[in-house]
């Protein structure tokens, strides 16, 4: 596509989580660095919660990846699981093997305490990341409490980590599940990133995928993209990537105002506006382009 075009190695704007493109933005670096630190500790479950699109995958995988030999990592990325769907997941990732697939629950969790005395026993620490935990039946957050009971008389077997929309909470606050709330002993909740990042957050991406020339977005085209995108990484990555399609389509080496306008426009989930608001958004619109544009001459210094 425009990979050759640009000179690039690979697209900059996936919205798969690659750790390579992991920027360290304020929030990010802050949350990951509380993962770390809580991680360290082994005590009671870590909660991170984001708007949809703000990078809890991406810090997931990060997390992951920057963990040291030992700690065993169990990543459950399905959340649409029962209480014995989730032990036996669990049991999976510990590298637990059962002779029966018949298996009761009660054994189920014996072996995976079994398990993890052994790894204790050779040092390694296991820390469990639940992906997408909003989506969890009741009863298996409930269940999940059943795992923080598994520990030595010095600390925990396990940490659980789990990452979740704005309505994870909702569900925690569920009456039946109020002891699993109790045992959260550090959370983060993730933001979009900040306004002056953007620029770094879009030449770094580029860097990674190989461009090493001049700035591809120009100054309105960064304007624009943040302005409808509310810095949200994935809605970034979305609106750049069509962006870059824009520019090749025309032919030209740099990403102007109107390859994302044109890619704002080719973006379902950033076009509910009714009438009265597209006015007032294509006023400011023009407005910012005239004071972009008079910036550009130097006629303000």
């Amino acid at each position: 596509m425009y990979l050759e075009h640009f000179g690039l190695k690979e697209f900059p704007f996936s919205i798969t989580p690659d750790t390579e493109f992991f920027f360290s933005s304020g929030v990010s670096q802050e949350a990951l660095n509380t993962l770390l630190i809580a991680a360290r500790t082994g005590e009671g479950f870590i909660k991170i919660t984001g708007e949809v699109g703000t990078g809890k995958s991406m810090l997931c995988r990060k997390l992951m990846a920057s963990l040291s030999s030992d700690f065993k990592v169990a990543y459950i990325p399905n959340p649409y699981l029962d209480p014995d769907s989730l032990f036996r997941e669990l049991a999976a990732e510990l590298e637990v093997v059962f002779d029966s697939e018949t298996i009761a629950k009660d054994q189920v969790l014996r072996a995976i305490k079994e398990r993890l005395l052994a790894l204790h026993n050779s040092g390694k620490r296991v820390v469990v990341c639940l992906d997408e935990a909003q989506a969890m039946p009741i009863e298996t957050l409930e269940a999940l409490r059943l795992l923080s009971n598994l520990e030595t008389e010095k600390r925990k077997l396990l940490q659980v980590i789990i990452f979740g929309q704005p309505e994870l909470e909702d569900k925690l606050n569920h009456p039946s599940i109020r002891q699993l709330k109790q045992r959260i002993a550090f959370e983060y909740c993730l933001a979009p990133m900040g306004r002056d990042e953007i620029d770094y957050y879009i030449q770094h991406r580029l860097a990674v995928a190989g461009h090493h020339g001049t700035r591809m977005f120009t100054r309105p085209a960064l304007w624009l993209l943040k302005l409808r995108t509310h810095c949200v990484p994935r809605l970034v990555n979305i609106v750049a990537h069509k962006s870059l399609l824009c520019a090749y389509g025309r032919g030209r080496q740099n990403v102007t105002f109107w390859d994302v306008h044109a890619a704002v426009n080719d973006t379902a989930s950033l076009n509910e506006f009714n009438s009265k608001s597209r006015l007032v958004f294509l006023l400011l619109v023009l407005l910012g382009s005239v004071c972009l544009l008079l910036i550009d001459k130097g006629y303000f210094r």
